[in-house]
């Protein structure tokens, strides 16, 4: 058995990557997917094509390195999260799109219930804050809004998963409808403290339990792929959240080692060790990993829009042909010419929780240039990250030593350098940047004795490259200020406050 396989599930493409026993890439296959938006505010995907993209790279995965399905020693699954499945039993089929997690149609049924007073209830059961970002008020919409969906659910006909679960069900012909620990802790329906559902949170979101999975630790042999010609027989071992699998791949084990996954979103995970943090600043407290009978915790704050400011850069206002070209169109003026992105597209995530936010571009000048956007995009991205930090060491109490990064823009030097600026920290890039497919293998391969234990893994090749950082404190301090501004002039745009009362 000379590797592990890892099914690497993200939010615009399935990726599937071999690792070896030293933790290197051997092969990696890639397919993006087809994103859905019905309305403003709506993000959607197709079920059946996310199962049958990451099956093809599966595949795809094993042909390029020229291996067979007994070469592999198992397989580990990590998974964009939140995001919403609902499929009918008997037939395997979905019955509606997946809502994805950065969907935002249920923002006035969660506001509905924080007027009601459920707040504290729900971030002392499940570390989480209410929001439509997990996946609680998803499912009800489905029940709620998809054609006989109530009625079916009642008659147990019903299947909820987040992406971890439908991927297990097609891969074993729905012989197994379970999660791990970590993607359980995202669904606003799992108590942290009992490590079960919450029975008190199904009754408040009207969801009947025998939809839900059952929940697993996150490094077990769960069963054999029986359903996929090319990959039956290999057992699948290992499960986790996309950002907890970095936060393992990382090798943050210890309390206080700290990550920032540059996806999609961005996405800053501190370990807390076997402690569950409660946040004072609009943090979340998650499970990180559940392995054998110990449940290790994470503090976490997310960006809704990191990357995706890139993808709007290519793909709405068109002033890139590709995201690689965003580095040098930045670079190609000596600073941001006063000019700041507010990347709200969907709102504002931790620290703010702003659903009503929206994106906005502030100091715009005749002078401003496409460059001079580019480097706000990208500036951005640092920016709302360094917010996440200022919240994670107040919560802690536990001054940041350095940033271990990954992620797709993490391998933008100039982003990097300006983070470690931001910061005034270092900003360490491993020498393998897949982390979040890397800790999904980790698991699976604890799971099968692929790898002896989590001293093992720590010992493996880690740090590729360090940004110090050298920005003078005062042009960080007055960066800073005017990004804060921009932020608090971006907040509430779908519901503003009367004007007499912003005056005030």
């Amino acid at each position: 058995m000379r590797y592990v396989l890892s099914l690497d599930q993200g939010t615009t493409s399935s990726r599937a990557l071999l690792f070896d026993h030293e933790g290197r890439v051997r092969s990696v296959a890639q397919r993006e997917f087809k994103q859905i938006f019905p309305q403003p505010g709506w993000v959607e995907h197709d079920p059946e094509e996310i199962a049958a993209s990451q099956i093809a790279v599966a595949l795809e995965a094993l042909s390029q390195a020229q291996v067979q399905p007994k070469d592999i020693a198992a397989i580990g699954i990590t998974n964009q999260r939140e995001t919403t499945i609902v499929w009918d039993r008997s037939t395997g089929k979905p019955i509606s799109n997946a809502i994805v997690w950065q969907d935002r149609r249920t923002a006035a049924f969660c506001a509905e219930l924080k007027s009601q007073g459920h707040e504290d209830l729900i971030q002392q059961r499940t570390g989480l804050l209410i929001d439509a970002y997990f996946s609680a008020s998803k499912i009800s919409w489905i029940l709620d809004h998809v054609p006989s969906a109530r009625q079916l659910a009642e008659a147990n006909r019903l299947a909820f998963g987040t992406v971890d679960t439908w991927l297990l069900w097609k891969l074993t012909g729905g012989r197994l409808h379970i999660t791990d620990a970590s993607n359980a802790s995202r669904t606003m329906l799992f108590n942290l403290h009992s490590g079960s559902w919450d029975n008190r949170l199904l009754d408040l979101f009207c969801i009947p339990i025998s939809m839900l999975p059952t929940v697993r630790p996150s490094s077990k042999v769960y069963g054999e792929v029986s359903s996929v010609p090319g990959l039956n027989g290999i057992p699948i071992a290992g499960i986790a959240g996309d950002q907890q699998a970095a936060l393992l791949g990382q090798r943050c084990t210890t309390p206080g080692v700290t990550k920032n996954t540059y996806g999609t979103g961005c996405f800053m995970l501190q370990s807390t060790g076997t402690r569950a943090v409660a946040s004072t600043n609009r943090l979340l407290s998650t499970v990180a990993w559940k392995i054998g009978d110990t449940t290790n915790y994470a503090l976490e704050g997310s960006v809704f829009v990191g990357g995706a400011v890139v993808q709007w850069l290519r793909d709405g206002l068109r002033i890139i042909r590709a995201s690689s070209e965003v580095e040098a169109l930045a670079n190609s003026v000596p600073d941001n010419g006063g000019v700041y992105f507010v990347p709200a597209f969907v709102g504002l995530g931790a620290p703010h929780w702003d659903s009503d936010a929206r994106g906005s571009i502030f100091g715009l000048t005749r002078g401003s240039t496409a460059g001079h956007i580019a480097r706000a995009a990208l500036e951005s991205i640092a920016y709302q990250v360094a917010d996440l930090m200022d919240a994670v060491q107040t919560d802690t109490g536990t001054p940041l030593a350095e940033l271990r990064v990954d992620g797709g823009a993490s391998a933008n030097d100039a982003l990097m350098q300006f983070q470690a600026d931001i910061l005034a920290v270092p900003v360490v890039r491993p020498a393998i940047t897949e982390t979040t497919a890397l800790g999904a293998a980790f698991l699976a391969g604890l799971g099968v004795g692929f790898w002896k234990d989590l001293q093992t893994i720590s010992a493996l090749p880690q740090e590729e490259r360090r940004f110090l950082p050298r920005m003078p404190q005062s042009q960080v301090d007055q960066l800073r200020r005017r990004w804060n501004e921009a932020v608090s002039r971006t907040r509430d745009w779908e519901h503003p406050p009367a004007p007499d009362s912003r005056a005030q």
